[in-house]
């Protein structure tokens, strides 16, 4: 860097150098440090998103380039969270070591998994032709898939969330989990699901890695006289 034609300097000088260029000095010092003892590759914090810039999945930041990523590994805010990380793993390692034998065995670990996008899906809106009932056909592509992973689905009502507050109890949601992709959650009608055989199913095709689910809402007089003794709903229409 060259310090000799700066402002109030003597000749032959270095000057005094601005906050922004000792700051751009700093980064570049780190970023050189931080190449020598980083492999990008291995590093599991390390995420390219699908706008090409780079994420610290364990501070959650974004930085435009490698470079800001690699001087960001080296500062105070990554270090104290790669310490407090480690704290929380040799506390949780001492739990379980300290369980009596036999305790944890049946204990499901849950494992960190790196989460590589949300998948691509495709809704269809469905009508049952007898019986009038309305529905939603989802088709989820999974191509990254973990082998033997087979997605999973759950209801979630508007209080579970956390996402929009307040909370609209006209709306549920759908979700959708497959490893390694990030969960999907579909906005539904607060109605009730029929769950009769041939009306809520999924299926997961192991060779396209494509993930249906059907789901059929049940009629109006279905839901107001269902728990009614004696009045059954109405029979399929001809």
């Amino acid at each position: 860097m060259d310090y000799q034609n700066r402002a109030g300097s003597k000749f032959g000088g270095g000057g005094v150098a601005s906050q922004s260029a000792t700051n751009a000095d700093r980064r570049e010092r780190l970023r050189k440090l931080a190449l020598e003892t980083i492999d990008l590759d291995k590093d599991p914090y390390f995420f390219k998103n699908h706008v090409g810039s780079f994420e610290c999945r364990l501070c959650l930041t974004v930085h435009q380039n490698d470079g800001s990523y690699l001087a960001h590994t080296q500062g105070r805010k990554h270090q104290t969270n790669l310490a407090r990380r480690a704290a929380r793993e040799q506390k949780e390692g001492r739990d379980r070591e300290g369980l009596l034998p036999g305790l944890g065995q049946n204990v499901q670990v849950r494992r960190n998994v790196v989460k590589i996008g949300r998948p691509g899906y495709k809704i269809t809106k469905i009508r049952d032709p007898l019986t009038r009932q309305h529905g939603l056909l989802f088709q989820l592509q999974y191509p990254e898939i973990t082998p033997g992973v087979v997605p999973r689905v759950r209801f979630m009502s508007a209080y579970e969330q956390k996402v929009e507050d307040p909370p609209d109890k006209a709306f549920q949601y759908l979700l959708v989990a497959a490893e390694p992709y990030e969960t999907c959650g579909f906005k539904l009608q607060a109605r009730e699901v029929d769950r009769k055989e041939g009306r809520f199913w999924t299926w997961f095709d192991e060779d396209s890695k494509e993930f249906w689910v059907q789901v059929l809402f049940k009629t109006e007089r279905e839901e107001r006289y269902s728990g009614v003794p004696g009045l059954a709903p109405s029979g399929p229409r001809r």
